[in-house]
């Protein structure tokens, strides 16, 4: 029963990391593009994708290697839009393309968050220790293992 029960969670999990990917795509960053969903009970209560704060240009880079300083990332948008909702992200489960920064792991852990799941790695690895020792469930899905 326990292990049937695990199956049908990573299957969910991996169908709601290639929505992730999908929404990805609407970001204007040439360089990586990201794409979050935040899902409680089932429901996805909240979406992002990295680029320029609203109203801004959409234009992620300075230069070819350089992103521009004020760019969002994807779970900082999927964050900010649920505190404008009248959803709460307490105990909910964020699907992200890429590990979550320290920056993005810190707004994780002060909205609720209780589970990450993500499917690349990122460059350093302090966001996911940070989200380790809160207590957050951190899991990996590599891209290969969805198709």
């Amino acid at each position: 029963m326990e292990e049937n029960r695990t199956e049908k969670q990573r299957k969910l999990d991996e169908r709601y990391l290639r929505m992730a990917r999908i929404w990805a795509e609407n970001s204007y960053c040439k360089r990586r593009k990201v794409g979050a969903l935040l899902v409680k009970d089932k429901m996805i209560i909240s979406d992002g994708y990295n680029g320029t704060p609203a109203g801004f240009e959409n234009e992620c880079e300075e230069t070819p290697e350089t992103t521009k300083p004020y760019v969002l990332h994807a779970e900082a948008n999927a964050i900010t839009k649920v505190a404008k909702s009248s959803n709460s992200s307490e105990g909910a489960t964020l699907y992200v393309t890429a590990a979550p920064c320290i920056e993005c792991a810190k707004l994780i852990i002060q909205s609720g968050i209780k589970r990450v799941v993500y499917s690349e790695l990122y460059r350093l690895d302090d966001g996911k220790r940070l989200l380790e020792r809160a207590g957050v469930e951190m899991v990996y899905i590599p891209l290969d293992s969805q198709e």
